[in-house]
Formats: structure tokens, C-alpha cells, sequence
């Protein structure tokens, strides 16, 4: 077909005319930026949708391939992300790494649909290198599909529900960690042990509550089990409703340090000791744990080895040729499919 007949590819100005907005305001959407107008972000989006409007952001690295850029997902709120210790770490470790092998990130929190569809869009448009997607919801399960079939190197943070997609992941041993918790618990002469998960839409919820059940066995209670959000404010409400049902409740494994802590918050206010009426464990061993009153047991994971590791299988796959020093911790080489970090109890006064 020649040149002439071929269709003309929609350019920045047809989506600045379709949206009727200007080219400069179209150039920021499409790369991510969060300062526009959601109304107008949306009508932007619309217009790129309709139209076909793909960037070739590429062509500024037309001469290495390559961007030195990385992008890491959260799917999570930014009060959520910039507030909740796990992901200052993951984030910490993850810059950490890429800033030695002289690369950057570019942090997308997508929370609606059309925002995950926008850092898609992104990811795919060549602006990358790869991408790191941390706290994958299930709704969030098409996307690292959708990525590598694109062709975009991709890692994830955490077990994948599709465990048969063949992507790499880093998780922190989950069931394990369940498992210890209950151990101490019953260890320590608890029969009444209750437990705030975390949701359950995430397979790190998921897996805790797994392992916790499989080390009680037949002392497991179904009845003694609350949902949390691994946020402060769920455990303390899950805390609340554990109790209304079961005031005899001697135990409780809280499968994050935030919904632990609001558990205590709620065990105080009721009159009840910690440990003496009520034995507390929580998850992650974030700053804060130790100096809670009383002190928190916790299950200790490596948050900021697994944001390095994450980025050592990405770059495994998109710079072997780079000479890294070894990364000390790491449960196997960067070039396999899947790390799993081992997890440790810590012992201290709540339990």
C-alpha cells in the first residue's frame, strides 16, 4: 500500500480538537500527569479512546531502546500509599535499586478503572523500560496479562492470582508467617484465638490467613475470624465486632502492624490488658511495633529487600548486560522465575 493511501495516525492536536482542550493540556494526560482537571482528564481520556491515539514516547530513546525508567503500580489511594509503612519501604528499596543501576521510577496510584487503563496506556507506550506492579488487587489481574503480552517486562510484587501467567514475582512467605503467629499464640497458653485478615481480594491476605488456620487445625474457630483492610482504622472496627460476638476472645492475630494496633486501641478502651487478658500479634514489623505500648509482636517480612529484589528480576530481563554487586538476602539468583523472602517471628510484650 503506499504511503499516501495508508490512514493518517491520530495525532496530538485531533484528541486536543475532539476533547477541546489544548495540545499542551492532551501531552499531559497522556503522560501521566495528575494536576489536570478530573472532568477534563476524563474528556481527554474519551477523546484518546475514541480516536486510537497512540504516543510514541520511544522516540526519545530511539538510539539505546531504552529509557532508564521504570514504572511501579500501586494499586492503592495516595493517602494510602504515602501513609501506610509497607509501601514506603517496597518504594524505598525499589529507588534504592534502580538508582544504582542508574535508572529512575515513575510512581502511577490508579484507583478507578480509567486511571489503571491511563498507566497502561503509559507503560505500553514505550515511556519504560518495564514495569514493577506492587498491591495487586483481583480486579487488578488482567493487567500484568495484558502488559507482557505487550511485550512490556513486568514483576510483580507479591503472589499472582494467576499463578499458571508466566511472570516473575517477589513475595514474603506468607503462610509461614501465618503459621508462626499461631504458633506463639498457643505457645504461650491461648485457646480462644480470633484473627483480623486482610482483605481478601489480595493473595498476602489471603496466604496469612492460610497459614494461621492450617497451624490451629482443628482449634481453628470460623466464628472468631473478622475481615480487615490492613489498615489501622478496619482493624480497629474488625477488633470491635470480634468482640461484641466473643467478649471471652483471649487472643488476636492481626495479619498487618497498622490493624493490630488499632485492635490494642480498642482492648484498652474495653478494659482489657494486653498481654495479660488479650495476647496480640501483628504483621510487617514496622517502625512504630516496637515502641507501641506495649511493645508489638510481630511477624517480621523484608519489605524493602523485596522492593531491591523486584527491581534486580526486572533488570535481569532488561539489562543483563549490567554488572550488579550481589544483593545479600536474596533467597535465589535474579534470573528466577519467582522469590519467596523468608519471614521471622519477633517476640515482645503483646504476646
Amino acid at each position: 500500500m503506499p504511503a499516501s493511501a495508508r490512514p493518517r495516525r491520530p495525532s496530538l492536536e485531533d484528541v486536543a480538537a475532539r476533547a477541546g482542550v489544548s495540545r499542551a493540556t492532551v501531552s499531559r494526560v497522556v503522560n501521566g500527569a495528575t494536576t489536570v482537571d478530573s472532568t477534563i482528564a476524563a474528556r481527554v481520556d474519551r477523546a484518546v479512546h475514541e480516536l486510537g491515539y497512540q504516543p510514541n514516547l520511544s522516540a526519545r530513546a530511539l538510539v539505546n531502546r531504552r529509557t532508564d525508567t521504570l514504572a511501579l503500580i500501586a494499586s492503592e489511594s495516595d493517602t494510602r500509599v504515602f501513609g501506610d509503612p509497607f509501601f514506603s519501604r517496597i518504594v524505598q528499596g525499589a529507588t534504592l535499586e534502580a538508582g544504582a543501576a542508574g535508572m529512575q521510577l515513575v510512581l502511577f496510584m490508579p484507583q478507578e478503572r480509567t486511571e489503571l487503563e491511563r498507566a497502561e496506556r503509559y507503560v505500553r507506550s514505550g515511556a519504560v523500560d518495564g514495569a514493577l506492579l506492587i498491591s495487586q488487587h483481583e480486579a487488578d489481574v488482567r493487567l500484568p496479562e495484558t502488559l507482557s503480552r505487550a511485550g512490556v517486562p513486568v514483576v510483580i510484587g507479591g503472589r499472582p492470582f494467576n499463578e499458571d501467567l508466566d511472570v516473575p514475582f517477589v513475595d514474603n512467605d506468607n503462610v509461614t508467617g501465618g503459621r508462626l503467629a499461631a504458633r506463639r499464640l498457643v505457645a504461650i497458653g491461648r485457646r480462644r484465638i480470633g484473627t483480623i485478615t486482610g482483605s481478601k481480594d489480595m493473595t498476602a491476605g489471603i496466604d496469612r490467613l492460610a497459614g494461621f488456620r492450617a497451624e490451629l487445625g482443628e482449634a481453628f474457630r470460623p466464628d472468631l475470624v473478622e475481615q480487615g483492610e490492613f489498615t489501622q482504622d478496619s482493624g480497629l472496627a474488625a477488633a470491635q465486632r470480634l468482640l461484641e460476638r466473643a467478649p471471652d476472645v483471649d487472643a488476636i492475630f492481626a495479619a498487618s502492624d497498622l490493624m493490630a494496633l488499632g485492635a490494642i486501641q480498642v482492648l484498652h478502651r474495653t478494659g482489657r490488658r494486653v498481654p495479660e487478658d488479650v495476647a496480640v500479634v501483628g504483621f510487617d514489623d514496622i517502625q512504630v511495633a516496637a515502641s507501641a505500648a506495649p511493645p508489638l509482636t510481630t511477624i517480621r517480612q523484608q519489605t524493602a529487600l523485596q522492593g531491591r529484589a523486584m527491581v534486580r528480576l526486572l533488570l535481569a530481563r532488561t539489562r543483563p548486560d549490567l554488572e550488579l554487586p550481589p544483593l545479600p538476602g536474596l533467597p535465589g539468583p535474579a534470573t528466577a522465575s519467582h522469590l519467596v523472602l523468608p519471614v521471622e517471628l519477633v517476640e515482645r510484650a503483646s504476646a
